[in-house]
């Protein structure tokens, strides 16, 4: 070590280069805990919250750090372990939206301990957590001196003694110096931490500049969401009047059974193309397409009127002389959001010549945070992998399949894409037959909401499905705590133990990356 009259300390945020320095202090500080972490989980660290990982150096050597990670605390409680509230050190569990600076790590090369360098490092903690307006800093602290007393004191009855100074902690006097009040005990907290054989301090230190956003005392998030599904019968069809008639009927009957959202199906207005030219595939979806203005604007209304949002199916749009297929999501406050189709089938390339979108959206609704898929794109992992990534809680999928064996495609990717990404899905299709209409002619579709597969949650994993080929609605009811409880503790956690070090999908699009839209 410098001489002390020579030591130029220095507070920064660490590099990808600083690991092996690293390497070799922890090695020395936990010697009894498996030394350093991997290289792989300090750069999944640095990747997914560089501003958490902090170091003091003298004269260009780290010789002192600190990592931490952003967490919204209720998902986790007083009772998590070490590893689950890190994500196994990769920060899977880092919320930029949440409220707490969680503390992972402190440690100091043991030849530089003289200089309150840990001091220091708490201090620039809790200056993080100012700037970043969290509520507090939290963190389990370890009890190593314990061994030596547990034979003849509880660990609760540990701490009051080094509150009151009988005891001396290394960890837990510091801490206590520093501000940091004890919540509770924890247990099993790090089961290899012999020296407090088990055991660990949960501390919290309240940042007092901490300004709380305002809780609405209406119109709040709901914990439990009723979701209404229609399964659509393809029929002849007269005018636009007719359809919208039938429409609002449905509309109507969810509202009365008070359901957050209604879904619709695919290409909902199909028989609409029986009025138009049936010359062609193409001239018919574009007399189609002329009918989605007004009945967008009728859709919207309902919405406003039954107070309920709706998911209108899709409708056919044109759009500088190029064919899409689009998902309007119609909210109750009035508003209207669309997601276009972003995979066309074959046969709606070669039939209609439809052009796929290049936008991937999440949406904030009064009820959660959905996405929507049309059909063929839930066909597509990556698609819902994004959105889950933006924590979708809901992915609806409005869809139109003619045989069953089309149907079970979207069925089984629907169900695939609830587990893997730990979110309800949604599917709602048409039934029927449109004799005179081309390219629309029969349909096959049974309607269902899925959910992820956990004790939690159904044993097979459908909360329930619409008998097939039937006109009727689905109304299920979803509770979006047991989305929170199972990613952290369910038997499998997909969501935490994604291997981010070693994969990752990203989006390319130019006009938009996945967003929230308010």
């Amino acid at each position: 070590m410098s001489q002390e009259n020579e030591v130029k300390l220095l507070a920064r945020n660490l590099t990808e280069s600083d690991f092996d320095v690293l390497k070799v202090i922890m090695n020395k500080v936990y010697p009894n805990l498996g030394g350093s972490i991997t290289k792989k989980r300090y750069l999944a660290m640095l990747k997914i919250f560089r501003d958490g990982q902090i170091c003091i150096e003298d004269d260009g050597k780290v010789v002192a750090a600190a990592f931490s990670v952003i967490v919204d605390y209720d998902k986790f409680g007083d009772e998590h372990t070490y590893d689950e509230i890190t994500g196994n050190s990769y920060l899977t569990t880092h919320d930029p939206n949440g409220d707490v600076l969680y503390g992972i790590e402190v440690f100091v090369d043991p030849d530089y301990r003289n200089l309150r360098l840990g001091r220091r490092l708490y201090e620039a903690r809790k200056e993080l957590c100012q700037s970043l307006n969290l509520r507090a800093i939290i963190l389990g602290g370890r009890i190593p001196n314990y061994k030596n007393h547990s034979h003849e004191l509880s660990p609760q009855k540990y701490i009051e003694a080094v509150k009151r100074r009988d005891l001396y902690d290394p960890i837990l006097t510091f801490q206590l110096s520093n501000d940091f009040e004890v919540k509770r005990v924890l247990r099993g907290y790090m089961p290899e931490d012999k020296e407090s054989e088990g055991y660990a301090t949960l501390l919290e230190w309240f940042n007092i500049y901490y300004e709380p956003k305002e809780r609405k005392l209406f119109g709040h998030q709901k914990d439990s969401v009723r979701i209404g599904c229609v399964q659509w019968q393809m029929r002849e069809m007269e005018s636009v009047e007719e359809l919208l008639q039938q429409f609002e009927y449905f509309v109507d009957a969810l509202s009365d059974y008070r359901c957050d959202v209604a879904l619709f199906p695919e290409f909902f207005n199909a028989p609409l193309m029986g009025l138009g030219d049936q010359s062609s595939s193409i001239e018919a979806i574009k007399h189609l397409s002329t009918y989605t203005e007004e009945i967008l604007n009728a859709v919207s209304h309902m919405a406003v009127s039954y107070n309920i949002n709706i998911i209108a199916g899709s409708m056919p749009l044109i759009e500088e002389e190029l064919l899409y297929n689009v998902a309007y999501i119609c909210k109750r406050d009035g508003t209207i959001e669309s997601q276009y189709k972003l995979h066309p089938t074959p046969s709606e390339k070669k039939d209609w010549a439809m052009e796929g979108g290049d936008r991937l959206t999440l949406f904030d609704t009064d009820f959660g945070r959905i996405g929507v898929l049309i059909c063929y794109d839930v066909e597509f992992p990556e698609l819902a992998r994004l959105l889950s990534e933006e924590e979708m809680q809901i992915l609806f999928v409005p869809f139109w399949t003619d045989t069953k064996n089309g149907y079970l495609r979207v069925k089984r990717c629907a169900q695939a894409r609830a587990i893997e990404n730990e979110c309800y899905v949604a599917i709602a299709g048409s039934i029927g037959n449109l004799p005179k209409v081309d390219n629309v002619d029969i349909q096959y579709g049974q309607t269902a909401v899925f959910s992820p597969s956990d004790f939690a949650f159904p044993h097979d994993a459908v909360m329930a499905e619409t008998t097939p080929n039937t006109e009727m609605t689905l109304i299920v009811d979803v509770d979006l705590n047991k989305l929170q409880m199972l990613q952290n503790t369910g038997s499998v956690r997909n969501f935490l133990d994604k291997r981010r070090d070693l994969y990752r999908i990203e989006w390319l699009g130019e006009k938009s990356i996945v967003k929230q839209v308010k």
